[in-house]
């Protein structure tokens, strides 16, 4: 399924927690009790211990959007195709491997922003670990079961195992760390996408890749931006200050470094080749438009370690740290070319 719509509910179930937390390091709820001050309902500072009324709020909340953007994600995307019996389809090898990529992507932003509302909470990391993963399952899963009722589409093993290596990922860095040095992030650059014509199979008919990848891709921008698989780019990016000692303290601590991939000449699922509604077949030659695997190392910065003494901007920079700041990067291609950008977004 298009990546775009595994954040329609992503974010709006799991921004309301991560509002509320900032992706800080809580501390622990004291073992011996303690007169604490009691913390303010809307308060933007962790319980200390766990609060009943932020915890039902955050559920009632995040409960709510779920239904809401799942009944609406049904009514836009499957209503208008038939329903069959629960069926399978191997996708493995569709889009160039972009869409498991973003599927990997998804489930563990999910498990790390509804990890942050738990712990807003006041709920122990363990606990709050184990409900952030079976958070991020249940709204992946809620995909794959529509995917799985849709003639269109199908039930996918391949992203039911990428959905759990991504939620795999955040649960090794918490259980090993108690913090996640290596971040998941995603960023799009546009293709100047040509108009010249192509031609279709019978040469009677015409079209351009323009036309072609707004069909496929939308062309709205905050539709390109998380559905068009020439631009998107995901990125692992690793955090060198988290894993040096204490000497070497003078490394920046919000400086990260990244390794993406992306792809290229991407104009159907297994293959350049398309059929209209009325029937024309468009085949686009393999060595003019070679689909290819793209690779990119860069710099790129943590926003949560960016030091602030202002919860409100460190709130606005967590929110936005699911995406890959813009830099210089150097590119390898599968054609075994490389290419240097001097800014990249």
């Amino acid at each position: 399924m298009q990546f775009f719509h595994l954040y329609i509910l992503c974010y709006l179930f799991c921004l309301s927690g991560h509002l509320a937390s900032a992706q800080v390091n809580f501390p622990e709820p004291l073992a011996e009790p303690v007169k604490l001050a009691p913390v303010k309902f809307l308060s933007l500072e962790p319980a200390s211990t766990f609060d009943k009324r932020r915890f039902w709020a955050s559920a009632s909340t995040g409960a709510a959007l779920y239904t809401t953007a799942s009944i609406a994600m049904w009514h836009a995307w499957y209503q208008d195709y038939p329903i069959t019996g629960f069926h399978s389809f191997n996708d493995m090898k569709e889009w160039r491997g972009m869409d498991k990529a973003g599927h990997f992507h998804a489930a563990f932003v999910q498990t790390n922003y509804t990890f942050q509302g738990a712990r807003w909470t006041g709920m122990k990391r363990r606990k709050a670990m184990w409900t952030a993963a079976g958070v991020a399952f249940g709204i992946q899963a809620t995909i794959e079961v529509m995917d799985g009722f849709s003639e269109k589409w199908g039930f996918s093993a391949g992203d039911l195992a990428f959905n759990t290596l991504g939620i795999g990922l955040f649960m090794a860095q918490e259980t090993a760390w108690q913090d996640q040095r290596i971040l998941l992030k995603v960023s799009s650059t546009q293709p100047n996408y040509p108009t010249t014509p192509i031609y279709s199979v019978d040469g009677g008919h015409q079209s351009s890749l323009k036309e072609r990848a707004n069909e496929l891709y939308g062309s709205e921008p905050t539709e390109t931006f998380l559905k068009d698989y020439n631009a998107m780019t995901i990125w692992a990016s690793f955090n060198p200050r988290s894993f040096m000692s204490n000497e070497n303290g003078r490394f920046p601590q919000w400086l990260n470094l990244a390794i993406g991939v992306g792809a290229n000449n991407i104009y159907g699922g297994f293959g350049n080749t398309w059929t209209t509604q009325e029937g024309i077949e468009f085949v686009l030659d393999k060595d003019a438009y070679p689909r290819q695997q793209q690779f990119y190392f860069a710099p790129d910065i943590d926003l949560s370690r960016i030091p602030t003494r202002h919860r409100w901007l460190k709130v606005a920079l967590g929110v936005l740290n699911w995406i890959k700041v813009p830099s210089p990067i150097l590119e390898f291609n599968s054609n075994g070319k490389m290419v240097f950008h001097p800014f990249y977004w």
